[in-house]
Protein backbone atom coordinates (compact mmCIF):
# COMPACT_ATOMS: atom_id res chain seq x y z
CA UNK A 1 0.00 0.00 0.00
CA UNK A 2 1.38 3.19 -0.98
CA UNK A 3 0.23 6.26 0.39
CA UNK A 4 0.31 9.59 -1.87
CA UNK A 5 -1.40 12.88 -0.94
CA UNK A 6 -1.97 15.00 -3.34
CA UNK A 7 -4.09 18.77 -4.22
CA UNK A 8 -5.91 20.28 -6.46
CA UNK A 9 -4.77 24.00 -6.47
CA UNK A 10 -7.50 26.32 -7.66
CA UNK A 11 -7.06 29.82 -8.90
CA UNK A 12 -8.96 32.63 -9.08
CA UNK A 13 -10.65 31.84 -12.43
CA UNK A 14 -11.49 28.36 -11.59
CA UNK A 15 -8.42 26.58 -13.26
CA UNK A 16 -6.39 23.56 -11.22
CA UNK A 17 -3.05 23.34 -11.81
CA UNK A 18 -1.47 20.24 -13.12
CA UNK A 19 2.35 18.82 -13.48
CA UNK A 20 3.27 16.45 -15.98
CA UNK A 21 5.74 13.84 -15.04
CA UNK A 22 9.07 14.65 -16.24
CA UNK A 23 11.22 12.28 -18.82
CA UNK A 24 12.71 9.48 -16.69
CA UNK A 25 10.43 8.95 -13.80
CA UNK A 26 7.56 6.27 -13.69
CA UNK A 27 4.52 7.41 -15.79
CA UNK A 28 6.74 10.08 -17.50
CA UNK A 29 4.74 12.85 -19.79
CA UNK A 30 1.57 11.66 -17.84
CA UNK A 31 -0.53 15.13 -16.08
CA UNK A 32 -1.19 14.71 -12.37
CA UNK A 33 -2.08 16.36 -9.25
CA UNK A 34 1.06 18.09 -7.65
CA UNK A 35 1.95 15.98 -4.10
CA UNK A 36 3.73 13.14 -2.98
CA UNK A 37 4.29 10.42 -0.84
CA UNK A 38 3.56 10.36 2.90
CA UNK A 39 6.41 9.56 4.75
CA UNK A 40 6.15 7.28 7.92
CA UNK A 41 4.92 9.82 10.88
CA UNK A 42 3.40 12.08 8.62
CA UNK A 43 -0.01 13.51 8.15
CA UNK A 44 -1.27 13.56 4.82
CA UNK A 45 -1.74 17.26 5.28
CA UNK A 46 2.02 17.50 6.37
CA UNK A 47 3.15 15.56 3.18
CA UNK A 48 1.25 17.91 1.01
CA UNK A 49 2.88 20.62 2.69
CA UNK A 50 6.38 19.85 2.79
CA UNK A 51 6.28 18.48 -1.04
CA UNK A 52 4.59 21.60 -2.34
CA UNK A 53 7.25 23.74 -0.88
CA UNK A 54 10.00 21.36 -2.29
CA UNK A 55 8.23 20.85 -5.76
CA UNK A 56 6.70 24.07 -6.54
CA UNK A 57 8.18 26.36 -4.31
CA UNK A 58 4.89 27.81 -2.65
CA UNK A 59 3.81 28.15 1.05
CA UNK A 60 0.48 26.46 2.12
CA UNK A 61 -1.04 26.14 5.79
CA UNK A 62 -2.99 23.13 7.00
CA UNK A 63 -6.41 25.48 7.28
CA UNK A 64 -6.05 26.14 4.06
CA UNK A 65 -6.50 22.17 2.31
CA UNK A 66 -9.98 20.84 2.00
CA UNK A 67 -10.30 17.27 1.66
CA UNK A 68 -12.46 16.31 -1.47
CA UNK A 69 -12.05 13.11 -2.57
CA UNK A 70 -9.73 9.90 -2.45
CA UNK A 71 -8.57 7.27 -5.16
CA UNK A 72 -7.99 4.08 -4.35
CA UNK A 73 -5.82 2.06 -7.37
CA UNK A 74 -4.37 -1.54 -8.13
CA UNK A 75 -1.17 -0.59 -9.61
CA UNK A 76 0.46 -3.56 -10.96
CA UNK A 77 3.43 -3.34 -8.36
CA UNK A 78 1.60 -1.29 -5.77
CA UNK A 79 -1.87 -0.23 -4.05
CA UNK A 80 -2.09 3.54 -4.20
CA UNK A 81 -4.14 5.19 -1.98
CA UNK A 82 -4.63 8.96 -2.63
CA UNK A 83 -6.44 11.36 -0.85
CA UNK A 84 -6.74 14.97 -2.75
CA UNK A 85 -7.67 17.99 -1.30
CA UNK A 86 -8.39 21.67 -2.45
CA UNK A 87 -6.53 24.50 -1.68
CA UNK A 88 -7.42 28.42 -2.86
CA UNK A 89 -4.85 30.32 -1.12
CA UNK A 90 -1.13 29.71 -0.67
CA UNK A 91 1.89 31.82 -0.80
CA UNK A 92 4.16 32.12 -3.52
CA UNK A 93 3.88 31.66 -7.18
CA UNK A 94 4.05 27.67 -8.18
CA UNK A 95 7.35 27.42 -10.29
CA UNK A 96 8.39 23.76 -11.50
CA UNK A 97 11.58 22.64 -9.14
CA UNK A 98 11.85 18.85 -10.07
CA UNK A 99 11.90 19.52 -13.82
CA UNK A 100 8.28 18.78 -14.53
CA UNK A 101 6.22 21.16 -16.69
CA UNK A 102 3.35 23.36 -15.12
CA UNK A 103 -0.29 24.08 -16.30
CA UNK A 104 -3.29 25.91 -15.39
CA UNK A 105 -6.57 23.41 -16.65
CA UNK A 106 -9.82 24.24 -16.27
CA UNK A 107 -11.62 20.88 -14.86
CA UNK A 108 -13.66 20.33 -17.52
CA UNK A 109 -10.31 20.06 -20.25
CA UNK A 110 -8.77 17.55 -18.10
CA UNK A 111 -10.85 15.13 -19.68
CA UNK A 112 -8.66 15.28 -22.94
CA UNK A 113 -5.04 14.65 -20.67
CA UNK A 114 -3.19 12.13 -20.50
CA UNK A 115 -3.75 11.15 -16.59
CA UNK A 116 -2.32 8.28 -14.48
CA UNK A 117 -5.74 5.96 -14.08
CA UNK A 118 -5.92 6.67 -10.10
CA UNK A 119 -5.97 10.68 -11.27
CA UNK A 120 -8.91 9.73 -13.68
CA UNK A 121 -11.77 9.34 -11.48
CA UNK A 122 -10.78 12.54 -9.66
CA UNK A 123 -11.54 14.82 -12.51
CA UNK A 124 -15.06 14.45 -12.42
CA UNK A 125 -15.84 15.10 -9.11
CA UNK A 126 -13.60 17.94 -9.36
CA UNK A 127 -15.49 19.34 -12.28
CA UNK A 128 -18.53 19.21 -10.44
CA UNK A 129 -17.30 20.90 -7.25
CA UNK A 130 -15.21 23.69 -8.61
Amino acid sequence: MLLVSAVALVDSDGRVLLAQRPPGKSMAGLWEFPGGKVMTGETPEAALIRELKEELAIDVRQSCLAPIAFASHAYQDFHLLMPLFACRIWGGEPMAQEGQTLSWVRPVRMFDLDMPPADIPLVAILRDLI
